[in-house]
């Protein structure tokens, strides 16, 4: 049986990866922030986007790539950011860089990844995004901006919707802390996954080296006050601009919903907006990713990039019709690793690409931005 006879969507590959993965890493995973609302307002919002299909358009393949800082992606779709992505399989981050790169869209490395931009860029071919928490040292700012130039990333990433740790019950109440302790508790539930526990064997435990790196071995803390906020601080607007003199690539800053706050990252230079809510990790009562798109479409002539319960090829479409030029997703890419190890990220990149031509079929669009013309009315 084919791998899309067996899992032909992403909720497939969620539920097979559940069972792989153990318990306080799932959570680490696939949890949001409060009572999760953020998260679920993610997708009800998404569902509520409608696009009317047009008839009679006749054979053709629908154009299903599309171009982002200079770069041709085979999809309108990259992989996010996730922090300590080798916690949740073992050698993630190099997994998925190696898939992206084959697969023809981006990757973006998390400052607190298990693995060093020098040992993932390799696997890049020059198209790697770079993905900083704003450290407040400055010595360790430069240094880590060059580290990313020198490994040979294209584009920068800041991350400001992090002004503070989140609480994370969920997370929080799984017994993870960074670096991971395995007691007794962990422990059994790794004896239950055993291709995960055998990969983790092979790998060593994982641990946020790019961080290390900085702030030496750091032992025991909570998974939701990890290592990385000892280093990192609330940036401000100045930050932005010493961001944006020291960065002579494509600058992008990650976790915008308002309008007010584009507009001003328009004029201050930076080269794309990121709509984020963090996934619902951050804050518990932010509006839907999909809510916010509008306005700031409205408000600024950059490249609009979107996250947040994006599921499969139609949620891209209804993105794009709203105004976004670019679609990423974190979670996703790892329910399909612990679904199907090194197998899964090309699996799923395959479920998005037939998901997009379907639907793009269905509405009567050869290109994505005419998808835009499909966009029935909200109310």
């Amino acid at each position: 049986m084919s791998l899309h006879a067996r899992y032909p969507a992403l909720a497939d590959l969620r539920a097979r990866a559940r069972t792989r993965i153990p318990r306080f890493v799932w959570e680490y995973l696939d949890s949001g922030t409060g009572v999760e609302a953020t998260k679920t307002r993610n997708r009800l919002m998404l569902d509520r986007v409608m696009l009317s299909p047009s008839i009679l358009h006749g054979e053709f393949t629908p154009e299903i790539g599309t171009t982002l800082f200079g770069h041709d992606h085979a999809l309108p779709v990259g992989i996010a950011p996730v922090g300590m992505s080798g916690m949740v399989w073992p050698d993630a981050e190099r997994l998925l860089a190696r898939a992206a790169t084959a697969t023809g869209i981006p990757y973006t490395l998390s400052t607190v990844a298990t693995t060093r931009p020098e040992d993932v860029a390799p696997h890049l071919n020059g198209q790697g995004w770079f993905q900083m928490y704003p450290p407040r040292d400055p010595n360790i700012r430069a240094d880590m901006l060059k580290r990313a130039r020198d490994a040979g990333f294209s584009v920068l990433v800041m991350t400001v919707d992090v002004p503070v740790g989140s609480r994370r019950e969920r997370q929080v109440r799984s017994g993870l802390t960074t670096p991971p302790r395995l007691t007794p508790r962990l422990m059994a539930q790794v004896a239950r996954c055993p291709a995960w526990g055998l990969g983790m064997a092979r790998m060593g435990m994982p641990r946020m080296r790019l961080i290390d790196d900085y702030a030496g071995q750091t032992k025991g803390l909570p998974s939701n006050k990890h290592a990385g906020y000892l280093l990192r601080t609330s940036p401000d607007w100045d930050y932005l601009r010493w961001l944006r003199e020291a960065w002579d690539g494509p600058l992008v800053v990650k976790g915008v919903l308002r309008a007010d706050d584009a507009a001003r990252i328009e004029a201050e230079g930076a080269d794309a907006v990121w709509i984020s809510n963090h996934a619902g990790r951050q804050f518990d009562a932010a509006p839907a990713t999909i809510e916010a798109l509008p306005s700031i479409r409205a408000a600024t002539s950059l490249p609009l990039i979107l996250d947040g319960g994006v599921e499969g090829g139609l949620d891209i479409l209804r993105a794009i019709a709203l105004g976004a030029d670019f679609v990423m997703m974190g979670r996703a890419w790892h329910y399909a690793l612990g679904a199907l190890g090194e197998r899964g990220p090309a699996h799923f990149a395959d479920i998005l690409a037939e998901d997009l031509r379907a639907n793009m079929g269905q509405l009567g669009t050869r290109r994505l931005a005419d998808v835009r013309d499909r966009l029935l009315p909200s109310g």
